[in-house]
């Protein structure tokens, strides 16, 4: 029996949400490669003659998102520094190629675990998205997943849905998607791996609704994982979503297990964190501790990784959705092990941690770790391709079906630029929706993270070039926001804008996209809210009155006041539309043909000063 199969658990293992959640309504450059004897057992004396130190390897990866398939355009490439200096794009990712390079990976390792850091589901293709993620777990069930944190998105149809996901059970309202061989519905049988969230607890109870930890356990050999997602996560997820729920705060939480962990004998921890940083460069392999350990990130995960108690040996983070393998001091000056593999499955990250028997901690100074390109040139696992066929053949009546027409890529989520070509032509479609409900409508904001994905021109299956179909327009916008309509007047909208630079997004802007006949300057040379020229701010030519009433079309997460933008959930007289992606598509339709393609919007409405 393999070394990874001594280590699986039984499918209904006794790890559950607890009760109350039922209740609620990178850098290659720090090594080339792994060391020669990663996996194996070092010399020196042990009880019963096992050797004093043993390479423990931990597989990790992030935020795929039910990308089960090679995810299109810039979203699926990844790109690698060559050795004379210039960069190379490299096309990665898809649910086949990551099962192939893990388990290429696993071998020759007797000592093998893999963890991930959240963002596993939600904000999903419609492959996956379309039948609530069931794909995108089963897919994690036959990677041999062994743990993970949650992310903000695993909230995004609430807690109730997020402990079906864990414990299995069929859709409360679209029921079973799956028959057996006897034509009886097939019950979804939840994800073989635990989802831990120690920093998410019951308002009522102060409980954590899932496991806070888990203990990986092999030959004598066992490591702490301890999961949380960031503290911010209720202003990027819906209300709703986060009914009833807590999130505190990252450090104390961590620190609070890791204490507990250590009491129980456990030294060797690592911590999954869905919050994560900014790297110096966009290329993976880059060194992120040049000049000094850590200087090549920036951002949330800097300053928690410095509060995290030394008890933590490694920390295993994402949400950025960016490519970093950094060594960030730990709060008594010792090196530690941070690591993000971008997303969509195009990365992993190979982390070596050589365990120490008699101390049963991990040797901190021999940590070492690469993130490795999920290539596309490598053979497919047959087994993920059999799911992906199976769903496919669920999801192409839907999927295939023609929306529209483009005449080139439209960037949204490969976009380099605050304000994206995709990100205008949906504010305008939001915008030609609102019309429909009330001609007074005089402008859209569409929020940035809304926008999964690009439009690509060429054919992903047999459509033709050029064709926008509903499963490509669904991998754009698969939140089911609805396009609301409320009134804010002049000052209310300056003051929205500048909440975009300021506060809870000071270190991480969010640019709102913006419907044609809106503009504004940033000018990036400034702090704070100042990077929003107020003066600047125009509608149709004329400067915005801070004293008028404009009716302004945004979808539901932003009339929440979401992405840390409380002045926007201040609106009034709502009326609320169809869904998002109904309102895209019906503007794609509408303003479309073979004939007329859409071209991409130039993204001209922000003056950007840097």
């Amino acid at each position: 029996m393999s070394a990874r199969s001594t280590n699986r658990r039984p499918r209904r293992r006794a790890t559950r949400v607890l009760a109350v959640a039922a209740g609620l309504a990178t850098a290659g450059a720090l090594v080339a490669a792994l060391p020669a004897s990663a996996g194996q057992e070092h010399a020196g004396h042990g009880k019963g003659g096992k050797k004093r130190t043993v390479d423990v390897q931990l597989l990790s990866f992030n935020d795929f998102h039910g990308n089960l398939k090679p995810p299109a355009g810039s979203s699926g490439q990844v790109t690698e520094k060559q050795a004379d200096g210039t960069e190379k794009k490299i096309d990665a990712g898809g649910v086949e190629y990551l099962a192939t390079s893990l388990r290429t990976a696993r071998k020759a390792h007797p000592y093998s675990v893999t963890a991930a850091a959240g963002d596993l589901i939600g904000a999903s293709p419609l492959l996956s998205g379309l039948f609530h993620d069931e794909p995108t777990v089963q897919a994690m069930n036959k990677l041999d997943l062994d743990v993970t944190s949650v992310g903000n998105h695993e909230f995004d149809e609430g807690a109730k849905e997020l402990a079906r996901i864990q414990n299995g059970g069929c859709h409360p309202e679209d029921g079973c998607f799956e028959k057996d061989g006897r034509g009886k519905d097939k019950k979804f049988e939840g994800a073989d791996y635990p989802y831990l969230a120690a920093n998410v607890t019951d308002e009522k109870t102060g409980k954590p609704i899932l496991e806070p930890y888990h203990v990986w356990k092999h030959k004598g050999v066992k490591i702490g994982f301890i999961g949380v997602t960031l503290e911010g996560t209720p202003d990027i997820v819906s209300a709703e979503g986060i009914k009833g729920l807590k999130f505190h705060d990252e450090i104390e939480t961590v620190n609070k297990y890791a204490d507990i962990l250590d009491k129980q004998g456990v030294k060797s921890i690592v911590t999954l964190i869905h919050e994560g940083g900014v790297p110096a460069s966009q290329t993976y392999n880059y060194d992120c501790d040049f000049p000094a350990a850590g200087d090549g990130v920036s951002g949330p995960i800097t300053d928690i990784a410095k509060g995290i108690t030394p008890k933590v040996d490694a920390l295993v983070t994402g949400h950025t959705h960016n490519a970093y393998v950094c060594t960030i001091p730990d709060p008594a000056g010792n090196p530690r092990m941070v690591t993000s593999a971008s997303s969509y499955g195009k990365l992993y990250t190979d982390t070596t941690l050589t365990y120490d028997r008699g101390t049963k901690d991990i040797v901190r100074t021999s940590v070492k770790s690469a993130n490795h390109v999920v290539s596309r040139e490598q053979a497919k696992a047959p087994d993920m391709t059999s799911l992906i066929s199976r769903w496919d053949k669920l999801a192409a009546p839907i999927a295939n079906k023609a929306v529209g027409h483009v005449s080139a890529d439209i960037p949204g989520r490969g976009a380099t630029t605050p304000e994206s070509p995709l990100g205008d032509l949906i504010a305008d479609a939001q915008l030609a929706h609102a019309k429909s409900l009330d001609p007074e409508a005089d402008l859209a904001l569409m929020n940035p993270g809304g926008i999964r994905s690009d439009i690509v021109h060429k054919a992903s299956g047999s459509e033709g070039d050029g064709v926008v179909t509903y499963g490509e327009a669904f991998t754009v916008q698969p939140f089911s926001n609805t396009v609301n309509l409320v009134d804010l007047t002049g000052a209310q909208l300056i003051t929205a804008l500048k909440q975009q630079v300021s506060g809870a997004n000071t270190d991480s802007p969010k640019i709102l996209q913006i419907s044609d006949g809106f503009t504004y300057t940033l000018d990036l040379t400034k702090t704070g809210a100042d990077r929003v020229v107020a003066d600047s701010v125009e509608l149709n030519g004329k400067a915005l009155d801070p004293q008028a009433t404009y009716r302004v079309a945004l979808n539901s997460f932003l009339a929440g006041g979401g992405d840390g933008l409380p002045e926007l959930g201040k609106g009034t007289k709502p009326l609320v539309g169809a869904d998002d992606l109904k309102a895209f598509n019906d503007y794609l339709s509408a303003n479309s043909s073979a004939d007329k393609p859409i071209a991409p919007p130039k993204a001209d409405r922000i003056t950007v000063v840097k």
